[in-house]
C-alpha cells in the first residue's frame, strides 16, 4: 500500500473531530418581532462555560463583533439601553431580551461565551458563538394591540457554516493539513532512475 492511499480519509477524520465543538453553544437560527414590541432569544451552553461571561453582539464584518450587552461575574442580569441579558446557570442557558424594537434592531447577531485569553487552555480558543438573524416586521397599521404576539423562533441550531470553529477548520486547518500532506507525499514520491 502506497503511503498516500490511506491519507484520503484524513481530512474527513479531522473534520469529524471538530464537529462536537461546534455545538458548545446553540440557539435559534432566527427570531422575529414587530416594531414597538419585544423579543427574547434563549441560547444554550455546555457545563464547562457555566462560570464564564455571556454576551450578545451585532456581527459587523469578518469574525468581529460589537458587544451590545454582556453578563458580569457578580451579576446574572445586565441591561444596556433597550437590551438585557440574563444568565441561568442552573439550566445552562442565557436569555437576551430586546424591548421597543425598531427596524434598526434587525440584522445578524451572535450569542457568545467570552473565553478568557489566560484560561489555562492549550493554545488560542475562540469564543463559542451562534449566529442569529433578528427580523423586525413593521408595526401593523391602526391602533396597537395590547396583547403582543410571541416571537417566532426556529428551534434548530444554525448550520456549521455559521460556526467560528467550522470556519477556522475550513480556512486554516484543512489547507494547512493538505499542505503538510502534499509535502510528505512529495518527499516520499518514488524516485526515477537517471
Amino acid at each position: 500500500m502506497a503511503p498516500w492511499e490511506g491519507a484520503a480519509g484524513l481530512p474527513a477524520a479531522l473534520f469529524l473531530l471538530h464537529v462536537p465543538g461546534c455545538l458548545a453553544l446553540w440557539g435559534p437560527s432566527n427570531v422575529t418581532g414587530t416594531e414597538g414590541g419585544s423579543l427574547s432569544v434563549q441560547c444554550h451552553y455546555e457545563e464547562e462555560f457555566k462560570a464564564l461571561n455571556k454576551y450578545w453582539c451585532r456581527r459587523p464584518l469578518f469574525l468581529l463583533c460589537d458587544k451590545t450587552v454582556e453578563t458580569k461575574e457578580s451579576e446574572s442580569e445586565v441591561k444596556s439601553g433597550h437590551v438585557s441579558i440574563r444568565d441561568h446557570p442552573a439550566n445552562l442557558t442565557f436569555t437576551v431580551t430586546v424591548e421597543n424594537l425598531t427596524k434598526d434592531d434587525g440584522g445578524q447577531y451572535w450569542c457568545g461565551v467570552n473565553m478568557p485569553l489566560l484560561s489555562g487552555q492549550k493554545g488560542f480558543q475562540p469564543d463559542p458563538v451562534v449566529e442569529i438573524l433578528v427580523i423586525v416586521n413593521p408595526a401593523p397599521n391602526g391602533p396597537r394591540s395590547t396583547e403582543e404576539e410571541p416571537p417566532t423562533t426556529n428551534p434548530y441550531p444554525r448550520s456549521l457554516l455559521s460556526s467560528v470553529h467550522f470556519l477556522l477548520l475550513v480556512f486554516l486547518e484543512v489547507p494547512l493539513l493538505l499542505g503538510m500532506l502534499s509535502a510528505v507525499l512529495w518527499v516520499n514520491r518514488p524516485q526515477r532512475g537517471s
